[in-house]
């Protein structure tokens, strides 16, 4: 379904980018499985892609580094002569109340998370809009499109990705780049692991589907997303959250 396909996920050495790694090599795409500081787990991934009988390579980069980003995308196309497939998963987490949250922690979450989707979308464009061709996936949360508390840093950045995801789409679209979020739940990572039993259940009591999701379950969205299978749908934040934001 991809085969043929040069796709570029970042923040892909784990978790929900590593899923989405593996389900685009699954349908044949070459996958650079971008990551910041876990190089072992990122060539880990680049080896479960060769075992499906892909073709993967792991690039350090930090996306919140504008010229580093634009040199990572140069790269990959020198390399491969294209860039068909764009993933913008990597993200991280500073959650704390308004009160208590530090400049520094509230920066930081912009920065990877909202700027460093617009350093790769803009690093990409060039090439996609003379391709006249291309799929944009931005990975947002349902936190940018309920809220949470403790998350005024996160979810002002992923409400940040809705709004330039509307945006890149309506920019794109009449060269045939489609642009599309989605928008996960809570979801069984190393990120959710880590939160306290009594904080899980709460979080499960407001899924109507009364479960976490997987891994999986968003980047099976995601390919679907990347596919021609998809090449009438743009602009939209699609919710994988077991019903949440119903």
């Amino acid at each position: 379904m991809l085969e043929g396909k040069i796709a570029l996920v970042t923040g892909a050495a784990k978790g929900i980018g590593r899923a989405i790694a593996l389900a685009l090599a699954a349908d044949g795409a070459t996958v650079v499985v971008n990551y910041n500081g876990s190089k072992e787990r990122a060539e880990q991934v680049v080896e479960e892609i060769k075992a499906l009988g892909a073709d993967g390579v792991a690039y350090q980069c930090n996306v919140a580094d504008t010229a580093a980003t634009a040199d990572m995308v140069k790269e990959v196309i020198k390399t491969y002569g294209k860039l068909d497939i764009l993933v913008n998963n990597a993200g991280i987490t500073r959650d704390n109340l308004i009160m208590k949250m530090s400049e520094e922690d509230f920066d930081a979450v912009i920065d990877a998370n909202l700027k460093g989707c617009f350093n790769t979308i803009k690093a990409v464009s060039r090439q996609m809009l003379k391709q006249r061709a291309g799929r944009i996936i931005n990975i947002t949360s349902v936190s940018g499109i309920l809220g949470n508390a403790g998350q005024a840093n996160y979810a002002a950045s992923k409400a940040g990705i809705i709004g330039l995801t509307k945006t890149m789409a309506r920019e794109l679209a009449s060269r045939g780049i489609t642009v599309n979020a989605v928008a996960p739940g809570f979801v069984d990572t190393d990120m959710t692991q880590v939160l306290p039993e009594n904080v899980k259940e709460a979080a499960t009591a407001q899924i109507p589907l009364g479960r976490f999701g997987k891994p999986e379950d968003i980047a099976n969205m995601v390919a679907y997303l990347a596919s021609e299978k998809a090449s009438y749908i743009t602009g939209q934040i699609i919710s994988v959250d077991g019903g949440m934001a119903i």
